[in-house]
C-alpha cells in the first residue's frame, strides 16, 4: 500500500468548485500540503488556494504543465480541458482519474464506483485513466446495489432534483443575484441556465437529444449500464431546483422478485456509505440540508408500489460535490493506492 506521506497529487481544476472540495477532502484525510499541486487554467495565475487550514498552494498553469513525477492527477476541469490534457499527463505517468463526463463512455476506460465495482480499476492500465460517473449516478446506484444484489432491478424510474452547485461556481453567484434580484425589483437575466432558477424549477440539465431526452438523463441510464447492469432498464427526468448544494433523487424500483421495506432498509444499513434516515413518523427523512457537507449519501421515505408486483419508491439525498465528484474521486484513488 502507498502510504499518504509519499504520494504526489496534481489537482486540475484546483479552483472550482468540485477541485476546492478535493483540496478540502485531501487535508481532512491526512495528506501532506507538500505533496499537492494545484493546477487551473492561466487564468488562475497568481492566485493561491487553501489546503487545510493552515496550508496555501499556490496555483500553477495548467498549460505545459509537467506531470511526470506525479502518481495521481485529480481532474475537473470541463470536458474540453480534460480531452486534451488527461491524455498528456497519462502519458507522462500519472494517473489520472477525471470527474468530467468526456471518458465515462470509452469501452477501455472505467467508470468507478468504489463500493460497487473497484474490481474494473483493473482497466485503467490501457490508458492510465478512470472516470468518475455523474453525480446524481452515484448517489442512485449507491442505493440500487444492495438492493440488486437481494432481488434482480428490472426496472428504474428516476426523477431527480439537482442543486445549482452542479453547474458551478457562475451557476450559485446566478441563484443568489436573481434572489436578490426579486427582493429589490431588479431583473437578472439567465446566463447559466435557459431560465430564471431562483424560485423556480427547470426540467432541462444539459442538451436536449433527438428523442427528446436530456444528455443529463441519456447519462444516467447509459452509465447504470456500464457499472452495475445492462439489463435494468431506467428512465430519467432530470430537474434544476434552487438548492445551492445537495441533489435529490425520487427512485421507482421494479424487481422480479418479493423484496419488503424492511429487507431494504436493512440492505441499505449494512452498505458502507449510506444512511438510513426513514422515520416518517417522526418526520425523519433527508433534505439537501442533511446532506450537505456529509460524505454518506441519505435514503429516507422507503416505501411498497402496489401497482407493481415488486416494488419499491424511495428519496435519495447526497452532496454533490463531496460524494457525487470530489470525495469519489479521492476514493477511487485510495482504493487504486492500496492494491500498489
Amino acid at each position: 500500500m502507498t502510504k499518504k506521506s509519499s504520494v504526489k497529487i496534481a489537482v486540475v481544476g484546483a479552483t472550482g468548485n468540485v477541485g476546492r472540495t478535493i483540496l478540502q477532502i485531501l487535508a481532512e484525510r491526512g495528506y501532506p500540503a507538500q505533496n499537492i499541486t494545484a493546477v487551473a487554467s492561466n487564468r488562475s495565475t497568481n492566485r493561491s488556494v487553501s489546503y487545510g487550514d493552515n496550508d496555501v498552494l499556490a496555483v500553477q498553469p495548467l498549460p505545459n504543465f509537467d506531470f511526470s513525477g506525479y502518481d495521481i492527477g485529480l481532474f475537473s476541469p470541463g470536458g474540453e480541458v480534460s480531452a486534451e490534457y488527461a491524455p498528456k499527463a497519462a502519458a507522462q505517468g500519472c494517473i489520472v482519474i477525471d470527474n468530467t463526463s468526456h471518458f465515462r463512455m470509452d469501452q477501455d476506460i472505467p467508470l468507478i464506483i468504489p463500493e460497487i465495482n473497484a474490481k474494473a480499476l483493473e482497466l485503467h492500465k490501457k490508458r492510465n485513466i478512470i472516470a468518475n460517473p455523474n453525480c446524481s449516478t452515484i448517489q442512485l446506484l449507491m442505493v440500487l446495489k444492495p438492493l440488486h444484489d437481494i432481488a434482480k432491478i428490472k426496472r428504474v424510474v428516476v426523477s431527480t432534483y439537482q442543486s445549482v452547485s452542479g453547474a458551478g461556481q457562475e451557476a450559485m453567484e446566478e441563484l443568489t443575484y436573481q434572489t436578490k434580484g426579486l427582493f429589490t425589483n431588479t431583473t437578472v437575466a439567465p446566463a447559466c441556465f435557459s431560465k430564471p432558477i431562483a424560485f423556480n424549477v427547470i426540467p432541462q440539465i444539459d442538451v436536449f437529444m433527438d428523442d427528446g431526452s436530456t444528455k443529463e438523463e441519456w447519462k444516467m441510464m447509459v452509465e447504470t449500464h456500464k457499472i452495475l447492469d445492462p439489463s435494468i432498464q431506467l428512465t430519467a427526468t432530470c430537474v434544476r431546483v434552487p438548492v445551492y448544494i445537495g441533489h435529490s433523487v425520487s427512485a421507482n424500483i421494479e424487481f422480479d422478485s418479493a423484496i419488503s421495506p424492511a429487507q431494504a432498509r436493512q440492505a441499505l444499513r449494512k452498505f458502507k456509505g449510506i444512511t438510513v434516515m426513514d422515520d416518517p413518523d417522526n418526520l425523519s427523512y433527508a433534505t439537501p440540508l442533511d446532506g450537505a457537507g456529509d460524505d454518506d449519501v441519505f435514503v429516507s421515505r422507503i416505501r411498497r408500489d402496489a401497482s407493481v408486483d415488486h416494488g419499491l419508491n424511495l428519496w435519495v439525498v447526497s452532496d454533490n460535490v463531496r460524494k457525487g465528484a470530489a470525495l469519489n474521486a479521492i476514493q477511487i484513488m485510495e482504493c487504486l493506492l492500496s492494491t500498489q
